[in-house]
């Protein structure tokens, strides 16, 4: 199956308890982390969420 690369580029301070979730959902927690998941709909779903705290990197 597709991989898909996102990266953190927003700050999960004086965000929405969702908003943190669906972050550590993505495998992310940190500034300018990296993590590289399936591309499946439910990811792209998380991705459509925070677009302005990730960026797809690759895919």
């Amino acid at each position: 199956m597709a991989t898909i690369k996102i990266k953190q580029i927003g700050s999960p301070i004086r965000r929405t308890k969702d908003q943190r979730a669906t972050l550590i959902g993505l495998g992310l927690n940190k500034m300018h982390r990296v993590s590289e998941l399936e591309d499946t709909p439910e990811v792209r779903g998380m991705i459509r969420k925070l677009p302005h705290m990730v960026e797809v990197v690759e895919g």
